[in-house]
């Protein structure tokens, strides 16, 4: 009875045991989870490959899923690699529920939204990586609780906020990569607790404050990469021994101060270092000159100075050397002949002079040279051809003269022929080969001869750049040939067409370039060339046509229409007859379009209203005639309109005050009638209104005051009557004023005397009476400006009779005692408020500027000059300084305006046609930086000028408009470097000592380069 007892107790035991077992197995994670998870993946995903659809598949196992890895001890998900499957879509939050995942990696999909605190729970994991996709919201600091993790991968994401200090305590870290998103904030100084850390990347954010000391505290960190921040501050000393340190990149930041003397003491195994683009300055640390391992070094773009280094020579590894963009001195060192292991040597605009080193021919594994923008004489050596790897070579841009080495133009590798803007002479060899070449830029020098046939062999060539000398001989046909073509610009040489047919043959057999995009012929002499109809057969993607100046005749054909990329088409300055072909409405793309200076007749087509992108329209100097269009102010983006000098009739359209935007308006010497518009002061952004040489009649809209921005006003030469209305006086930059030869009535308004930068005023020939106002710009005008008009008086030096103040003669002496006691104080008290006034006005914020229209004409810009100055230089037009000597330099008592006026105005009384360049340069300052040289951030010793000089050039990022620079990477690296080269150029204009100053021929050339060379790095970084 005990042993059945017994028996029937252990039974119920194991009863219970297998009880509990079971309901534990229901209870506990298990592969059924983990299939759960991963199948809410898949509902929160789009698979527009149907990977995941055609694979994750009820009926196989989980752990036979694609991208799905089991473990060999557990049946349950280890890692899951979804990486390059094109998915879409967010992360759900039961992912969390794989407690065995070490390894999670979706890198190079587009998920979006914000990660799950759930994934907090995966305190396995060794590898994450959401890298290459679209997340946003702040870095989640739960990354901290995964103490296993070894790599964390999470760039090029939009992720915001800063870096968590929680993730600087993971002890097994290896590699933490958060570049490429949009992190601000410092870098915490924390970062020195991760003692495993051997790869940081935080490139490509906006994160500032000062680079940590605490990051060479890491003795096993291999990379560090903190370029394009905004960090500030000196580079922190190094005093651990750093003996796995190989990368070391800090460029395109704000750091400042020199080098650390200590710096390459502790780097026995450093490779490679980047600290261009910055404001670092000094010496190099004599320690660099002992690196053995070194192979690359970017110091450009700083502020280094002195000689170059000889040391530099001892650097027996080195592939990679980039210091231009300096302010060395002297020439390069012979020392430099030493690395016979250059790959890539560049020393673009660092002061550099001399002749080119001979011993350039010994480095014979150079891919890259660049010495361009420098000062450098002689010839270019012969032994430059003797480098056979050589792909890249820029020398332009400085003195080099005589022919070029035929050798140069026989190379397998050129890729990259870069001699512009020297003074090279000689002709082209008759053979060239460089089948590889792509870029072939020989601009501006004194090159001439014929384009030989051969330049066929280079079938890879993208763009030919030969403007500004004097090649001649017929237009090159084998351009034809080099299908891959995208510029070519061979204006203002002496090319001309087959006098065998009158139809530009180089025309048609550019039809095989299938790739262009602009064509640049202006200014050669194309003596009775017609345009052929083969023209509309150019490239699709043709945006630019230029042929001014060529003396092409013949109408313009019709096909041009079929070129609906085109962006400009300007014929200029040619003999071109006929109409405008209605086809012209079919270029939907195009922003300026240029005839004027033709004999082109006929009405204007109304197809040209169907332009809606047109900025500008220049016809002036035709025979155009009929109406203007009145759907012309249906044109919203046209910024100038030149219609002068045709044989247009009826009267000016109203519909042409809706160009609410327009900046240039020229109707001048037509036979347009009717009155002016009454709502004319709509034209409240207008710089220049030339309405004259037409029979306009009516009075003056006083509503014309409106019109604040003007600087050039001409209404002269019609049948305008009334009088000058008051409200002129409110154009306060007004510099030009004609209203002579009208039928203008009573007096000159007092008022304009507060126009202060009216230089050229006149209303001769008119019915103007009454007392010429004096003082103020007043002083300046000559009797012509009054000549041919009823009754003026006053102003006796213009010979004028003085003015009756009663009909009695003059005021009784009562009247005069009283003149003399009131008189006085009321005189000063308007004076004062006068200058109250105008000073005002003249430091009264203006309206923000237009926004500029891109790849279109640069405006014209004036140097102001009050009246003080013109009274002065003229002395008020006295007689007897008609007939004196004219001298280059005026010497005046005059202050200069506030930040636009060159330092000698004020200093010295100097005005010469530096002062031009000046002005130019601190506009060029406010445009690109959209802040005044009055702005409220700018007093004592800091001015404008001064504060963009501190910035460049390795912070542009911290002095230009944001608004310019909105890409994202290397798109971002190009506008980043166009915006800091048009900075220096407007520096080198507005340098303080005269003679310092670029002319303003090379101004106009360098813009041109620096446009040319943004859209290069546009395309090529795409």
């Amino acid at each position: 009875m005990t042993n059945t007892h017994f028996s029937l107790t252990d039974l119920m035991l194991v009863l219970l045991l297998l009880i509990n077992c079971f309901s534990f197995s229901i209870e506990s994670p298990n592969i059924t989870t983990d299939q759960s998870a991963l199948l809410a993946l898949k509902a929160n995903t789009e698979d527009p490959q149907n990977i995941l659809a055609a694979n994750w598949s009820m009926s196989a196992s989980v752990c036979d899923w694609i991208g799905v890895g089991c473990g060999s001890k557990h049946p349950r998900v280890t890692s899951l690699n979804l990486s390059n499957m094109s998915l879409t879509g967010t992360i759900p939050p039961h992912l969390g529920n794989l407690s065995f995942l070490a390894r999670l990696d979706v890198e190079s999909n587009s998920f979006l939204g914000t990660l799950p605190v759930e994934l907090a729970n995966l305190h396995r994991l060794k590898y994450i990586n959401f890298g290459k996709n679209n997340f946003t919201g702040e870095i989640p600091s739960w990354f901290g609780s995964f103490p296993k993790l070894e790599a964390l991968f999470l760039q090029d994401n939009y992720f915001t906020g800063v870096i968590p200090s929680s993730l600087c305590y993971l002890p097994k870290l290896e590699i933490l990569d958060l570049r490429q998103n949009n992190l601000k904030g410092q870098i915490p100084e924390e970062i020195g607790n991760l003692p495993s850390l051997k790869k940081l990347y935080l490139q490509n954010n906006q994160i500032s404050g000062s680079i940590p000391s605490s990051i060479f505290n890491i003795t096993s960190l291999q990379d560090v990469v903190f370029k394009i921040n905004y960090l500030s501050g000196p580079i922190p000393s190094i005093q651990h021994n750093m003996s796995v340190l190989q990368i070391i990149d800090f460029g395109w930041n704000n750091l400042t101060g020199h080098l650390p003397s200590n710096m390459f003491d502790h780097l026995p195994r450093l490779q490679e270092i980047y600290l261009d683009r910055n404001q670092l300055s000094g010496e190099f640390p004599a320690g660099l000159f002992k690196h053995e391992q070194l192979q690359v070094l970017f110091l450009s773009h700083n502020q280094f100075g002195g000689t170059v280094p000889e040391g530099l020579g001892n650097l027996s590894t080195l592939k990679q050397l980039f210091i231009g963009w300096n302010n060395f001195k002297g020439e390069i060192p012979w020392q430099i002949g030493n690395l016979i292991g250059l790959e890539m040597l560049s020393f673009i605009h660092s002061g550099l002079e001399g002749p080119i080193p001979l011993f350039i021919g010994n480095l014979s594994l150079l891919t890259v040279l660049d010495l361009s923008f420098n000062n450098f004489t002689c010839t270019i050596p012969i032994q430059i051809s003797n480098l056979p790897n050589l792909d890249t070579l820029y020398l332009g841009n400085n003195n080099l003269f005589g022919p070029i080495p035929p050798a140069i133009f026989n190379s397998s590798t050129m890729m990259f022929l870069s001699l512009q803007t020297n003074r090279l002479s000689g002709h082209l060899p008759p053979t060239l080969w460089l089948p590889q070449l792509e870029y072939f830029y020989l601009a501006e020098n004194q090159l001439s001869g014929e384009i030989p046939p051969s330049i066929s062999n280079s079938s890879y060539l993208l763009s030919i750049d030969i403007p500004n000398n004097t090649f001649s001989g017929y237009f090159p046909e084998s351009f034809g040939k080099l299908i891959y073509l995208q510029d070519l610009n061979v204006a203002k040489n002496n090319f001309s067409s087959k006098p065998s047919s009158p139809e530009t043959s180089f025309i048609s057999s550019l039809t095989n370039c299938r790739f262009l995009k602009n064509i640049y012929i202006d200014e050669n002499p194309l003596v009775n060339t017609i345009l052929p109809a083969s023209i509309g057969n150019l490239s699709g993607s043709l945006e630019v046509f230029s042929a001014s100046g060529c003396n092409i005749n013949g109408g313009v054909p019709r096909e041009i229409g079929n070129l609906t990329r085109l962006l400009s088409l300007n014929l200029d300055n040619n003999e071109v007859i006929g109409t405008i072909p209605s086809t012209v409405g079919r270029l939907r793309e195009l922003q300026l379009l240029s005839l004027q200076d033709n004999d082109l007749e006929g009405s204007v087509p109304v197809d040209i209203c169907d332009l809606e992108r047109l900025s500008y329209l220049i016809l002036s100097n035709n025979k155009l005639s009929g109406w203007i269009p009145a759907c012309l102010g249906n044109l919203s983006s046209l910024r100038s309109l030149f219609l002068g000098s045709n044989r247009f009739t009826s009267s000016i359209p109203l519909s042409l005050t809706r160009l609410e935007d327009i900046l240039y308006l020229n109707l001048s010497s037509n036979s347009l009638s009717g009155p002016l518009p009454n709502n004319i002061g709509k034209w409240q952004v207008v710089i220049d209104l030339d309405l004259s040489g037409n029979q306009l009649y009516g009075d003056i809209p006083d509503g014309i005051g409106a019109l604040i921005a003007i600087i050039h006003l001409s209404l002269s030469s019609n049948k305008l009557q009334g009088s000058i209305p008051e409200s002129i006086a409110n154009m306060i930059d007004l510099e030009f004023l004609d209203f002579s030869r009208n039928n203008l009535s009573g007096t000159i308004p007092r008022s304009l005397v507060k126009l202060l930068m009216l230089k050229y005023f006149n209303v001769s020939f008119n019915r103007l009476h009454g007392e010429v106002p004096q003082g103020g710009a007043f002083s300046n005008y000559s009797i012509q400006s009054f000549m041919g008009n009823q009754a003026f008086c006053g102003a006796a030096r213009l010979h004028l009779p003085p003015c009756q103040i009663n009909a009695h003669g003059s005021p009784s002496r009562k009247v005069r005692k009283l003149l003399a006691y009131i008189l006085p104080p009321v005189v000063a008290a308007t004076v004062l408020v006068l200058a109250l006034i105008i000073i005002s006005l003249r430091t009264r914020k203006r309206k923000p500027s237009l926004p500029t229209q891109g790849d279109v004409l640069p405006l014209a810009t004036w140097r102001r000059i009050s009246y003080h100055e013109l009274q002065q230089a003229t002395d008020g037009f006295c007689e007897s300084n008609f007939l004196g000597e004219e001298d280059s330099l005026i010497q005046t008592m005059t202050m200069a305006t506030i930040g636009y006026m060159a330092p000698e105005y004020g200093a010295e009384g100097i005005i010469s046609v530096k002062g031009d360049v000046y002005s130019f340069g601190i506009l060029l300052l406010e445009t690109f930086t959209r802040k005044r040289p009055t702005d409220e951030m700018f007093s004592d010793e800091m001015s404008l000028k001064e504060w963009v000089k501190q910035c460049l050039p390795s912070t542009v990022i911290q002095v230009v408009d944001t608004n310019l620079l909105s890409c994202r990477g290397r798109e971002d690296l190009a506008a980043k470097d166009c915006a800091m080269s048009i900075l220096q150029l407007a520096g080198e204009c507005s340098a303080d000592l005269p003679e310092e100053r670029i002319d303003m021929k090379n101004v106009v050339i360098k813009l041109r380069k620096i446009k040319t060379k943004f859209l290069k790095d546009i395309e090529r970084r795409r």
